[in-house]
């Protein structure tokens, strides 16, 4: 264990002093936190450059009034216990971290970006507290049904066979071709996406896409259009670049095209758009639709962000082909993830991106953070091309349509003709209206005082929110755990 000490033999106090005052400050800090141990007094002198009695005259000193204690056969630790007044005592020239670490940025003087100040100001980004015993949170599939003996196996057998590809740089910095292979081959068939393996470029989930498109294709005071209600994460990537934000209506059917033409979006360069499960409302965008939404996008020379996030589980209803592939794939950008299939930690999502285009998003996706891990990238290829992932998808399409109807039939129950229930053919989501005598924030707070987490959709708005539209994410929860929490819901609101 090394310190990160200074010791000066310009100045005229004696160097002992000095250390005990750097190791003083350091433990009033916690910087060395109780019970930690400290390096042997030969190891310390050495690292500093100084003798050793130097250091056991600094150590004797802290240990004469109870900051070290040396205990035989374990070294020198901090005291487990340090008594009140010294806890109460602040270290000469040295700022109060508690205060530094709960305060914020402001209190250290650095000043934010306007972005930065927004993130400082806002709330939490996850909206729902995850300690909650019933979260309807979204975006959570259910981790319990994942083959993890399988995606075990397949870790260990590129382990096995580890070679120094495996530990160094990737080669490719669009992703392993195997995997982009896999991927295109699985978009044919799935999504009827038109396109190469080349130009598939493998990202860190969805939202790191939506920030490369967002740093490449847009300027400082360009028009966004985006949906209404819409998905947050989008938004404030594109705020953080200093984007203009069009918000365009969402109805029954998703996005209103023909409002793209009015004033507030005449401008827009990219239009941001979930047509398969619209966020947060789950409205499917129909065919007629999305050609007349290709169609405003030629005739205006603007990029469409198609958002893919879980298209994969539909319910009664059959798949219309991707807006990718319906168009000629020279301003649509495709983004799909792997989270809400498989597990959220795996941090592997897609985007397809025109081929005008493959090798400047080749760069920034570099310059970002240069790659996503290789063993992972591996496992998933084989995952894909030995058909788990498809079998996987059937056994999980049959659960969550059972948890979905169990948080119908429990909505109806006990809200019976005071609960509208919309986007519920498709995702691991659905939004529902819901008739209380009580504001959003009154209902979400009487929510977590029963143990139940819910999130109201006010805040997907850009404007004109509605009031009493809540989003209810299903397919992290049990039937029973779905039940069981709407019940809790409507008691808490009686």
């Amino acid at each position: 264990m090394e310190l990160a000490i200074t010791l000066d033999n310009r100045l005229s106090e004696p160097l002992h002093r000095q250390l005990y005052e750097e190791l003083r400050r350091a433990i009033l800090s916690c910087r060395l936190k109780p019970g930690e141990r400290l390096p042997s007094t030969r190891a310390l002198a050495n690292s500093l450059g100084v003798s050793r009695a130097t250091v056991t005259l600094g150590y004797e000193q802290l240990i004469a009034e109870g900051y070290l204690e040396a205990v035989i056969g374990s070294g020198t630790r901090v005291c487990g216990q340090l008594p009140d007044d010294l806890l109460r005592s602040v270290p000469v020239n040295q700022p109060q971290t508690e205060s530094f670490a709960l305060n914020g940025s402001k209190s250290c003087g650095i000043k934010l970006s306007a972005y930065g100040e927004y993130l400082d100001d806002s709330k939490p980004l996850e909206g729902i507290d995850p300690d909650l015993p019933i979260s309807f949170r979204t975006g959570r599939p259910a981790l319990e049904e994942f083959p993890i003996a399988e995606w075990r196996r397949l870790l260990l057998r590129h382990c096995r066979t580890a070679s120094e590809r495996l530990l160094d740089y990737a080669p490719e910095m669009r992703g392993d071709p195997q995997l982009r292979a896999a991927i295109c081959s699985y978009l044919g068939r799935s999504r009827a996406v038109r396109c190469s393996v080349d130009q598939i470029i493998i990202i860190n989930g969805s939202q790191q896409a939506i920030d490369l498109v967002t740093k490449l294709l847009i300027e400082r005071g360009d028009t966004v259009a985006v949906e209404n209600p819409g998905y947050l994460g989008a938004r404030r990537a594109f705020w953080a670049q200093g984007a203009k934000l069009a918000p365009i209506p969402v109805d029954e059917n998703g996005i209103v095209v023909e409002t793209l033409d009015s004033k507030a979006a005449a401008q827009a360069k990219l239009v941001y758009v979930t047509p398969s499960h619209q966020f947060p409302t789950g409205a499917m965008l129909p065919l007629q639709r999305r050609l007349e939404l290709l169609k405003w996008a030629e005739r205006r020379g603007a990029v469409i962000i198609e958002d893919d996030y879980d298209s994969e589980f539909r319910f009664g209803s059959r798949p219309i082909p991707a807006l990718q592939g319906l168009s000629d794939g020279n301003n649509v950008i495709y983004v799909g993830t792997f989270s809400k299939v498989l597990f959220p930690s795996l941090r592997i999502g897609y985007m397809v991106v025109p081929e005008s285009l493959v090798r400047v998003f080749t760069r920034a996706r570099w310059i970002a953070d240069r790659q996503t891990p290789t063993l992972e990238q591996l496992a998933l290829a084989d995952f894909l091309n030995e058909g788990h992932l498809e079998r996987h998808l059937r056994r999980t399409r049959t659960l969550y349509d059972k948890r979905r109807h169990a948080l119908i039939r429990a909505l109806t129950l006990h809200f019976e003709d005071r609960v509208e229930v919309l986007g519920e053919n498709a995702g691991l989501h659905l939004m529902a209206r819901l008739q209380t005598n009580f504001s959003d924030e009154e209902v979400v707070l009487r929510a977590a005082e029963v143990g139940v987490g819910l999130l109201s959709a006010k805040i997907y708005y850009l404007h004109e929110a509605r009031s009493g539209e809540f989003v209810f994410g299903y397919g992290g929860l049990s039937e029973r755990r779905i039940s069981e929490g709407i019940k809790r819901l409507a008691k808490a609101l009686r």
